[in-house]
């Protein structure tokens, strides 16, 4: 090879190495779709943010995504964390089906998985922990178990005299199947003094609350498992973006939501009467704070018809698959026996959900699309004699303020018609259980006759589309079409959705979630 070839060949090798090191952004790698192949045979574990810069969520995540992604470095984790910003790297964001921001998702030798972690650094390095390495570390030394109970706000130790026993193997099992708590386990019989515990003791060791919980049921996965569920989360949790997805994807379904002001001089007070009752309750009823000094907890308050002038204030909520139902209470009043009975009459049943309604407005039936609430809903749809046609809306959503114009032409065809209404109801201030709305805007028809069952309209929102739709009394023009009913995605500035603020991810679905998948 000639001089010439050599240099040559040499500049190309250096260009080719320099082409291979992806840019880092505090520890977090960054990739294009230049460089996201490269990535994934680099690495054989990389959890990938799929983000938009306009997203507050991804906002709130990105400090949390760069301890974890410094965390795992300084431990020497094979596991590292990238980032894509998805309106720039369109094509991996299809690739992927990326449907919200953020999106994350776990390469394991390149091949996709879905993360299922929380939004905290520790949550994202315990997940990875878990999905990568064993459910449980070994704890030989006095400075080790140190380092691991003070590295963490909650970890879970079991103690044995043989990791190969029965009863560990129980405690093994249960640590593989929770993802957002760190576990130990310790044989040495010097660290089991050290910690005042016995053989076959499983400790929950939190920097909150009582401080420590120890495990005292039968010795199956089930019930370790319920055990850390029960105690992981304080005894009354406040609200925000971080602890969202744990406290309404959590195993407890049934929750007390005290809205209140953390500014007010009786705010501690009022917590003490809270944890008060809430010992009694763990593991049945979590208890829940929301402040309504905080700006971002306006929809979720909106959602439960609670206004800061009435604070405080608090609901019992029920969560199913299905559905969701509220709860409130004769009396506010925030002292032990007055929330100890609004309890023990929905544990008796003697309860019945709310539903919110504004006042009937005197001129409801004014313009050619009707104004219906609450408590004018039953009798000029349920017991009606007219086929009705609803949209159930939210007055922010940008989704239903474009159908507007179309909804307002469809009401003026069939003004003159005796046997159709054209209806429309605002369903952040008014309830109804005839049906459940889970994104907006939603629409339903109720064919014509009394108790009729609800058919719901998920076809082309055009004129022509509503219209074949009522003509046909339900029957055609109910097939998705997403696109050709002038309301894609791209017509929401940035393509942003708005949610109820329940910790949601920020999608660009067609219709605008309140977040009921994330409840």
């Amino acid at each position: 090879m000639s001089g010439h070839l050599a240099v040559a060949a040499l500049f190309l090798a250096a260009l080719a190495l320099a082409d291979s090191e992806i840019t880092r952004e505090e520890g977090v790698l960054v990739l294009t779709e230049s460089n996201f192949d490269e990535a994934l045979e680099q690495h054989k574990f990389i959890l990938v943010e799929f983000y938009a810069p306009w997203c507050g969520h991804c906002k709130a995540l990105a400090p949390e995504y760069a301890k974890a992604a410094k965390q795992l470095e300084a431990d020497g984790s094979e596991v590292v964390l990238g980032k894509v910003d998805a309106t720039q790297q369109q094509k991996l964001g299809e690739k992927f089906q990326v449907q919200g921001y953020p999106t994350l998702k776990f390469f394991r030798g390149g091949k996709p998985g879905e993360y299922g972690g929380g939004r905290t650094a520790p949550e994202i390095v315990s997940w990875l922990s878990k999905k990568t390495g064993p459910p449980a570390k070994e704890l030989t030394s006095s400075d080790q178990a140190k380092e691991f109970v003070e590295g963490q706000d909650v970890v879970v130790v079991g103690f044995f005299a043989d990791k190969a026993s029965d009863n560990a193997k129980v405690f093994l099992e249960a640590a593989g199947g929770i993802d957002d708590v760190q576990f130990g386990i310790v044989t040495e019989q010097s660290l089991i003094e050290e910690y005042e515990a016995k053989v076959d003791n499983i400790v929950l060791l939190k920097n909150f609350d009582e401080k420590r919980n120890v495990f005292d049921g039968e010795f199956t996965a089930d019930a370790v498992s319920a055990f850390v569920k029960a105690n992981q989360l304080p005894l009354v949790t406040e609200f925000s973006d971080e602890t969202a997805p744990k406290i309404f994807g959590g195993q407890v379904k049934v929750h007390l939501l005290f809205f209140g002001t953390k500014s007010s001089d009786e705010y501690e007070a009022q917590l003490d009467v809270l944890r008060g009752v809430a010992r009694d309750y763990k593991g049945e009823t979590l208890f829940v704070t929301i402040d309504a000094d905080v700006d971002e907890n306006e929809r979720i308050m909106e959602f439960f018809a609670v206004k800061k002038e009435n604070t405080p204030a608090f609901r019992l909520v029920k969560l199913s698959e299905e559905d969701m139902k509220k709860f409130a209470p004769q009396s506010n009043e925030i002292t032990d026996a007055n929330i100890r009975k609004f309890l023990a009459d929905f544990k008796s049943g003697d309860l019945q959900p709310h539903f919110s309604s504004e006042d009937v407005p005197e001129d409801w039936d004014a313009k050619p699309v009707k104004v219906l609430v609450g408590k004018n809903f039953r009798e000029q749809v349920v017991e009606s004699d007219k086929a009705v046609m609803i949209e159930f809306y939210a007055p922010w959503c940008g989704h239903c303020k474009q159908l507007a114009p179309i909804w307002d032409q469809l009401g003026e065809h069939y003004e003159s018609n005796d046997d159709i209404m054209v209806a429309k109801m605002d369903s952040t201030a008014n309830e109804i259980d005839a049906v459940t709305v889970q994104s907006f805007p939603t629409i339903y028809y109720f064919p014509k006759g009394a108790n009729s069952v609800p058919i719901e309209f998920k076809g082309s929102r055009t004129l022509d589309g509503f219209i074949q739709f009522i003509d046909s009394n339900g029957s055609t023009g109910n097939d998705d079409a997403e696109s050709d009913d002038g309301m894609a995605d791209d017509e929401l500035p940035g393509g942003e959705e708005e949610d109820m603020g329940l910790g949601a991810d920020e999608s660009f679905d067609d219709d605008e979630s309140v977040a009921r998948d994330e409840l």
